[in-house]
């Protein structure tokens, strides 16, 4: 089935009160990506993946007092790189950015992170100053780049028969608006299945043959396995959303959920005990709009930020094979 997209694309930077930085270690292939905002945001998350690598997501509970956000943290490095989030809560807390409490102000930051440690070198990861860097870079006016960069430096996917037969994935970014309803979304693609076009069911990334010479599927391979494995257990496809948007801390909690078709729209297998699949979802503004209409427009861009974090990540067998 074709799934058309829906709304006028826009540039990111549209997004009023967001700011994103980046910072990455080219002989690592590792990286950091934040998203900071200008004002305390609310925020939810979707964590539909059996293995996140993630910091802080119970704030954004429904349950707990307070879906308050002030930054959202994506990485390389798997468990190892959430110490990027210190780095981000220095900086923070240096510009009086926090909750405020009797005694000091206490930055708020998520963060989830990939497992790209099979890409590079396995023993350089996000640390404090990667990510103090990636949010002094934030400062800058600019369009953020896609592809390679931050957190996609070392996203990879269709990692079924190892790394020699997987393909480079990155970062990728889109923004879509519908009437004054903004929407962006922000993903590092590091799938353990194959990366699909919604629009024609194309894959367009993925499990290769043993040659390089053609794509294999995932699906079907892995439904040829007979008993449970643990060579392909280093996968996630983290994310987030941002709206301008008014709405509460249940509500963004199910657009995050919304947003989450889009991995099943572009991704095969997606969500699998091997997977850390991880959504936020950001509201920023005072726009007053339909949670079905955000929610529905969140998967759509989310869909194009997925083919994004393809299509400008690609680079020469020659080259993605020197890394693994």
């Amino acid at each position: 089935m074709e799934v058309k997209k829906v709304g006028t694309k826009i540039a990111i930077t549209e997004i009023e009160g967001l700011r994103i930085g980046q910072a990455k270690d080219e002989n690592g292939k590792t990286g950091v990506t934040v998203l900071l905002f200008d004002k305390t945001a609310i925020g939810g998350v979707d964590i539909s993946g059996g293995g996140p690598a993630s910091r802080e997501t119970p704030l954004l509970s429904p349950l707990t007092a307070s879906g308050s956000l002030n930054a959202i943290v994506l990485s390389g490095g798997s468990a190892y790189g959430l110490e990027a989030s210190t780095g981000v809560m220095q900086y923070l807390e240096e510009h009086g950015i926090g909750f405020e409490t009797q005694f000091a102000r206490i930055p708020l930051v998520c963060q989830s992170c990939i497992y790209d440690l099979g890409y590079g070198d396995a023993k350089i990861r996000p640390d404090a100053k990667m990510g103090y860097a990636a949010c002094v870079d934030a400062e800058k006016v600019k369009e953020p780049k896609s592809g390679n960069e931050g957190a996609g430096c070392g996203a990879t996917v269709g990692k079924l028969f190892g790394m020699a037969c997987a393909e480079k994935s990155g970062l990728g970014i889109a923004a879509l608006q519908v009437g004054e309803l903004k929407m962006a979304a922000v993903v590092v693609v590091n799938a353990f299945g194959d990366i699909f076009d919604s629009a024609t069911g194309k894959k367009i990334a993925g499990l290769k043959s043993p040659d390089r010479s053609a794509y294999v599927d995932t699906c079907e391979e892995f439904l040829k396995i007979a008993k449970p494995t643990d060579f392909y257990k280093e996968n996630t496809t983290i994310g987030a959303v941002i709206t301008n948007g008014h709405f509460a801390q249940d509500e963004v909690n199910k657009i995050a959920s919304m947003a989450r078709c889009a991995y099943s729209r572009n991704i095969n297998p997606v969500g699998t005990m091997a997977d850390g699949d991880t959504i936020y979802a950001v509201s920023m503004g005072n726009v007053r709009a339909d949670i079905n209409v955000a929610g529905t427009l969140a998967a759509q861009v989310m869909s194009l930020a997925i083919e994004n974090a393809v299509a400008s990540a690609k680079i020469t067998d020659e080259e993605y094979l020197k890394n693994v």
